[in-house]
């Protein structure tokens, strides 16, 4: 009766509306779905949901937390399959486009799950280094946490710095050992490393004594007992979501104070305006309360917004559906606000003081975001100007805590973050809504403390054949990289591990070097470790360039002489301008030449006819490659269809006079 009846209601504008703004958000969810939730059909979802109550003994708030390719994402699909939602794909959680085509996790997502009478609020984590500040902004909403460990690999870089976050807030994290079904687990040896770990962070005795249960997500099954293949009737999660019940505990909440959320994650909807997703601390919200927007200053607290809640909304597997009430304890969505953003406290009128913010480790590297100003700038894009530059990395900014942006001279823009995997994702996305901009390479931002000078150090573990060892280890030589262990890799014969520290400007650019030294066969993970005593420069890690001295199509004809200089970025038919670079010269100078020569007509054969030109393939660089490549003096040209390096100086007798000086 429902259908018929809401269909009637709804008129032809205001489908067509609600069409319009359909694409997915970093929910996992399209947020067109949500409006086509009436009242009726968000109250029959509320009377099929067990335990449609406020109390919030029957919550479990866990975060899964992990290193990178330890299994979360696969984890979480299992889980929400167990509990009867309907999972459309593999990887159901990672719904952003460049986390599905890059098979990584970016940022944190909220879901929650029935089990047995109780509601799972399930906080899926990223797990590179780069996105660190996804991890620390929501592990605060939680009162327990699920550490996937691999039970071949053990605990590596980023296992630590989440272990650390998860300990620091008092959680009691329970281990779970994944792939142990592969031949290399060695889920004794993991479990002991594991535990120093817990006591290396600091771990009290309650921590200590964390429940293990053993796992295979690829496969769908958990068990609290060691096992490679359980019998048939065991082959779900039911263990692990037990073990959740019964070790998490439900969050310490009164009902009966007045409504206090900090707001973890923020995102904009056309339709809704700002989405604001949090823990409620306190208290009880309803649909139509006047509620103020409230946040931190020096000085106190500041009412930065008076609003009503127009709507609140809870994610329920895959779906997300309109409640009409949220108690303490729960994480919920809430619109009807403009003016808070992440960090931020919306409380009852009757409050003042805001609640204090998450406290987030300091970005350790900084770019510059610009104007394309090339001779080929406003071929592609749309948007062109520094001010609409400057608005996308300020809205940036806002919903991502671990992005700070610095506005700087003639419309640019100092950007400071993680990694350059975490900028580069939003150079990424900025050039695939239509940005052209001009980019600077990445510039470690330095300390100084009792008038020493500090750089941020990373720890780096190295998994590589005993052929490559020599060539890796001169290659981190050069990039003041010091060794603090080596050693075979149990369970796999001819392999070697390295344990070592580097300074953040060293490893900048490495990674696609280290993939061609290893021949694709090495694996290597870094996280942050600390700020250290200033290591001194770094030695030859870089050749020359080759730079074109003319505008044109680059031909054939040209290139053909150029190859034996290096090796080529281009190849014949794209476009060229003074100053771009067009490869890599084979010596430690640039060299500038012409690559748009043409072969000019004779007395004995015409301009078109020529011998056959067999030229080898040109080496083309990802927007990461490029970041890590470029040096001081150059630039990255970034259009929604290509990539170009050039340098900052495009005039050749410039440069020339410019490098003259220098060396006065």
């Amino acid at each position: 009766m429902a259908g018929p009846l809401l269909r009637s209601l709804w008129s032809n504008t205001t489908r067509r509306s609600f069409s319009s703004h359909s694409s997915p958000s970093k929910f996992g969810y399209s947020l067109s779905s949500l409006r086509s939730f009436s009242a009726a059909t968000a109250s029959t979802a509320a009377a099929g949901a067990p335990n449609s109550s406020l109390d919030p003994n029957r919550l479990r708030n866990v975060a899964v937390i992990a290193h990178v390719d330890h299994g979360k994402t696969t984890l979480m699909d299992r889980l929400l399959r167990q509990c009867g939602a309907d999972i459309p794909h593999e990887r159901a959680m990672d719904s952003i486009n460049l986390e599905r085509e890059r098979g990584i996790t970016i940022s944190s997502k909220v879901t929650s799950i029935f089990w047995k009478d109780n509601e799972l609020n399930m906080v899926d984590t990223p797990g590179h280094a780069d996105f660190g500040g996804e991890v620390e902004r929501v592990v605060g909403m939680v009162e327990g946490a699920i550490l996937v460990v691999d039970a071949g690999e053990g605990p590596l870089a980023q296992t630590k710095f989440v272990l650390a976050k998860a300990l620091k807030y008092g959680l009691r994290p329970i281990l779970l050992l994944n792939k142990v079904d592969r031949p290399s687990e060695r889920c004794d040896e993991v479990e002991s490393l594991v535990f120093d770990l817990f006591a290396n962070c600091g771990a009290t005795e309650e921590q200590l004594d964390f429940p293990v249960l053993y796992a295979s997500a690829k496969e769908g099954w958990a068990s609290s007992t060691y096992t490679k293949d359980p019998p048939v009737d065991a082959k779900n999660m039911a263990d692990l979501l037990d073990a959740v019940v019964r070790h998490v505990q439900p969050p310490k909440a009164n009902l009966d104070e007045p409504f206090l959320m900090l707001v973890s994650m923020m995102e904009k909807d056309f339709y809704l305006g700002r989405i604001l997703t949090g823990r409620v601390t306190s208290g009880v919200v309803r649909v139509g309360d006047r509620v103020n927007g409230l946040r931190k200053t020096d000085s106190g607290s500041e009412k930065i917004e008076e609003a009503k809640v127009v709507k609140l909304m809870k994610k329920k597997g895959t779906t997300i559906v309109s409640i009409d009430a949220a108690g303490a304890g729960d994480i919920i969505c809430m619109a009807g606000l403009t003016a808070p953003s992440i960090g931020h406290t919306v409380a009852s009128a009757e409050v003042t003081t805001a609640l204090p913010t998450v406290e987030l480790d300091p970005p350790t590297i900084s770019m510059t975001f610009g104007v394309n100003d090339s001779p080929l700038a406003g071929q592609d894009g749309t948007h062109l100007t520094g001010g609409r530059i400057g608005d996308r990395l300020m809205a940036e900014a806002e919903t991502n805590l671990a992005i700070n942006v610095i506005p700087g001279l003639s419309e640019s823009y100092e950007v400071q973050g993680r990694g350059e995997l975490q900028l580069g994702i939003l150079i990424e996305n900025m050039r695939r809504e239509g940005f052209e901009l001009s980019v600077s390479p990445p510039k470690v931002m330095y300390k100084t403390e009792k008038g020493q000078k500090l750089e941020p150090i990373e720890e780096v573990t190295i998994e590589i054949n005993d052929e490559h060892v020599g060539l890796v280890m001169e290659a981190l030589s050069h990039r003041r990289a010091e060794v603090i262990d080596m050693g075979p890799v149990p369970g796999n014969e001819g392999r070697t591990r390295l344990s070592l520290t580097c300074p953040s400007r060293g490893l900048v650019g490495y990674r696609c070097v280290f993939s061609s030294d290893t021949r694709g066969t090495g694996f290597m993970h870094r996280a942050f470790l600390t700020y250290e005593k200033y290591r001194g420069p770094l030695g030859n890690v870089r050749k020359g360039v080759l730079v074109s001295m003319a505008r044109g199509t680059i031909t054939a004809h040209s290139l053909m002489s150029l190859e034996a200089r290096g090796i080529l970025f281009v190849s014949p038919g794209l476009d060229s301008y003074d100053g771009m670079i067009i490869g890599e010269h084979s010596r430690e100078t640039d060299l500038d030449l012409n690559p748009v020569k043409a072969k000019e007509l004779t007395n004995i054969r015409s301009a078109g006819k020529d011998e056959n030109v067999k030229l080898s393939p040109p080496r083309l660089m990802t927007l990461e490659e490029a970041i890590g490549y470029v040096a001081s003096d150059e630039l990255i040209e970034v259009t929604p269809k290509t990539i170009r390096l050039r340098k900052r100086c495009l005039d050749v007798n410039k440069r020339k006079s410019q490098s003259k000086r220098a060396k006065d």
